[in-house]
């Protein structure tokens, strides 16, 4: 069926319909899963669900395979996102056949992102520039037959000269045959508004569908903002400050500020259709339509399982919280995603968890110089150590109070060349409201073993090994950008607790989780950090010279010292 008939019926009854995101996770494992989310997800009525399409076709199975089982086993309309950025024409013709042959019929048509490695987007020799250029084939090549979706930005697209440049190439697509318009996330609802007053009177007749995103955690959400250049009023500043420190106070005020942005959106601007972006958690979308009374409020996990076959194909493939065993806990097991070392099992573990904003060229290269030598790339780390500098390629934001317990040491161990990229100080039990090391509900207590994360050149690395391999209490993983792997780690799928808390009348509650697995994960994106800093240079430059060598030469080291009791033994065991 054509999602735009089924906006277009809400928008005829007055009634409030809705629709959720996902995006292809990056783990076999988080896959199945997510598949038996989106099974649970699918009792709750969404209008339609979409799939995003990785920067250049890079999740194109994944996303093919996660809407046709919506589309065919779960019985959900289908959205597939399609990128042409980095696109060659064969492959958007294979994606577009695959999807009919799903029976799939609605396409969102998006420029999209540069993939990882190319600095800019670049159009392949096959005529798509613009996501125009794709509304345009698509309707030549299969008529009415895909009913077509594009993006809109009501802060602006971060390319576009002018707000009214913006408009006006949202109104070129509409007249190639877009049937409606789905919003980039945003967070000022009268920005929103006064948006689509613009578009309206430009003569953009379709419909818009404003895109929610209800806020995971703090640090993802400032994040999301800075990445997509989004406007947020200072009162919503102002309230997540105060509470940054308990993630699920975050989570319940997300909940309520998108309850909040949605009956708003309904009651004075007569909006009606509303895509949830889900970032593959569950909980919080059933929690803002059950405040809506879009869903019963008794409508539990267990009773949305209980009905049919259409579950079976995803049950079978669960891995490790079967919905057979257990429902409730599926639903929020992993509902606090801590980024690059969240559970690789986890459905919302993937290209939205985690990764830097690296800057544009220009502020790239005045924020962090020309460096030259390797001596030059030290003092910026030890800089941003000492908060003289207040990001690095790895490290977007500054670093948090609780280093303060470690700050010198680590400005020792970066002076030595063994640069930081992630560290925390062991914490045997502080209490969740402390100032420093608190997070979570009240009256719990929380935990932490002192972990570090650095580069280290070759000839450094074999005698740290050794001297960790003399304490029974250290583990590591290392990987240099080859695919070169050392590791202390008997199991390879073991994973490590590193970060956990204990709360009255809840489980342990692990929010950091180490694992061969996620490391290896994050091992590539860092590498391809380093080749994203280098390819804001001059190729001949000594700069981009500088740092190709460098990339190709170091080892990324994750340690961690499995005694939370002691503070002192990780860096007793490096010597500084």
């Amino acid at each position: 069926m054509r999602i735009v008939d089924k906006i277009t019926q809400a928008e005829n009854d007055n009634s409030i319909s809705y629709s959720f995101e996902y995006f292809p996770p990056k783990t076999e494992v988080g896959l199945a899963n997510l598949f038996d989310r989106v099974a649970r997800m699918a009792q709750m009525k969404p209008a339609f669900v979409s799939c995003t399409w990785g920067a250049g076709g890079s999740t194109q199975s994944k996303t093919l395979e996660l809407c046709t089982m919506a589309q065919n086993v779960y019985g959900v309309e289908t959205l597939l996102h399609l990128t042409c950025t980095n696109m060659e024409k064969e492959q958007i013709d294979h994606a577009l056949k695959e999807a009919k042959n799903a029976g799939i019929q609605n396409i969102l048509a998006l420029r999209g992102d540069p993939p990882r490695g190319h600095e800019y987007w670049t159009p392949c020799d096959n005529g798509f520039n613009h996501a125009v250029d794709l509304v345009r084939y698509i309707r030549e090549q299969y008529g009415d037959y895909f009913c077509i979706g594009v993006a809109g930005y009501p802060d602006g697209h971060v390319d576009a000269s002018s707000r009214s440049q913006d408009i006006a190439y949202l109104k070129a697509k509409v007249e190639q045959g877009a049937d409606f318009i789905l919003t980039q996330l945003f967070y000022d609802v009268e920005t929103f508004a006064e948006w689509l007053k613009e578009c309206r009177q430009a003569g953009i007749t379709v419909p818009i569908v404003p895109g929610i995103m209800p806020i995971p955690t703090y640090q993802s959400f400032r994040r999301m903002i800075n990445l997509c250049k989004v406007h947020v009023p200072r009162q919503i500043l102002t309230d997540l400050d105060s509470i940054k420190s308990d993630d699920q106070k975050v989570k319940e005020y997300g909940v309520s500020l998108a309850v909040k942005m949605i009956r708003q959106l309904h009651e004075q601007h007569h909006v009606c259709s509303f895509h949830l972006s889900t970032l593959n958690l569950e909980r919080s979308t059933r929690l803002i339509l059950q405040e809506l009374n879009l869903v019963p409020q008794e409508l539990s996990s267990v009773q949305k399982l209980a009905s049919g076959e259409k579950l079976t194909v995803a049950a079978a493939k669960i891995s490790p919280w079967s919905t057979l065993q257990g429902a409730d806990r599926a639903e929020s097991w992993d509902e606090f995603p801590n980024g690059r070392y969240g559970d690789t099992r986890s459905p919302a573990f993937g290209e939205n968890t985690y990764g830097a904003n690296q800057l544009p060229t220009v502020e790239a290269s005045s924020k962090w110089g020309h460096p030259k030598t390797e001596d030059d790339i030290t003092q910026l780390f030890v800089q941003y150590i000492l908060g003289e500098l207040s990001s690095l390629p790895w490290c977007e934001d500054m670093l948090q109070t609780e280093t303060d317990a470690i700050r010198q040491r680590l400005a020792q161990l970066n002076r030595r060349g063994y640069w930081t990229v992630s560290s925390q100080p062991a914490v045997n039990g502080a209490h969740s409201q402390d100032e420093v090391y608190g997070w979570g509900p009240k009256g719990g207590y929380v935990y932490q073993k002192a972990f570090l994360e650095c580069f280290v050149s070759e000839d450094r690395l074999k005698p740290l090994l050794a001297s960790f391999d003399k304490d029974e209490y250290i583990t590591y993983y290392a990987a240099n950008a080859k695919g070169d792997f050392i590791s202390n780690v008997e199991e390879v799928d073991a994973h490590n607790a590193v970060t956990w808390g204990v709360f009255s009348g809840k489980e342990i509650v692990q929010s950091t989780i180490i694992s061969r697995s996620n490391f290896e994960a994050w091992k590539e994106e860092a590498y391809g950090l380093w080749e994203e800093w280098q390819r804001q240079y001059p190729p001949e430059s000594d700069t981009a010279k500088l740092l190709k060598s460098l990339r190709e030469q170091v080892w990324l080291i994750n340690v961690v010292h499995n005694d939370f009791t002691q503070s002192d033994n990780l860096f007793d065991a490096l010597g500084v």
